[in-house]
């Protein structure tokens, strides 16, 4: 009976990896439907110029992030070699401090990085709200004007007529309204009682 279940998960999965069409089939796959308008969140971001100067920047902060982590690991890995090294010769008690000293900070570098990775997901979804916050009145003028009555995420489409994408139109609009953005690492949120 298990095996039975999993040939049938198997086959599901299947029907979900199916193949996508090529760019020049999806265009031509049918007539325009009236009303359904699809749009690329994704490539508004990727191909607008505010998208990749966010996308610079987050790049930009997190080799600032890395190279930050990387100063603190240098020295600490640096010690723990000496201490392999060392350690045969040191007396049991001396090797347990020196062995738990090196763990306290090696717990110390990995919640610094931890920390980092989080600023920057927390920079990233300012980011994004920010960018997101300006594309919508764009997009609702857009899909108003091209008599949008539902809009579908186009990255979630598996073929069809893409005359009613809006994707190029936003980018376009974005371009114009704004070509950059500046914004600093994000502090961690301040938990309650600290």
């Amino acid at each position: 009976m298990f095996s039975h279940r999993v040939v049938i998960a198997a086959a599901l999965a299947g029907l979900f990896a199916l193949p996508a069409l090529p760019a020049h089939a999806q265009s031509s796959l049918g007539g325009k439907v009236a009303g359904v308008c699809m749009l690329s969140r994704d490539q508004v971001l990727a191909q607008s110029k505010v998208g990749q100067a966010a996308s610079a920047r987050m790049q930009q902060l997190a080799q600032q992030a890395g190279e930050t982590v990387k100063k603190l690991r240098e020295p600490l890995q640096k010690d723990i070699q000496q201490f392999q090294q060392q350690a045969q010769s040191m007396q049991p008690q001396q090797r347990a401090e020196k062995q738990k000293q090196l763990q306290q900070r090696m717990a110390t570098v990995q919640q610094e990085a931890q920390q980092y990775d989080q600023r920057l997901r927390i920079t990233r979804g300012k980011a994004m709200n920010r960018i997101g916050n300006e594309i919508g009145p764009l997009l609702s003028g857009i899909y108003k004007r091209r008599g949008c009555g539902i809009l579908v995420d186009r990255d979630s489409v598996l073929g069809g007529n893409e005359a009613n994408d809006l994707t190029n139109d936003v980018v376009k609009a974005l371009d114009a309204k704004m070509s950059t953005i500046s914004f600093s690492l994000a502090p961690l949120p301040k938990q309650n009682g600290k």
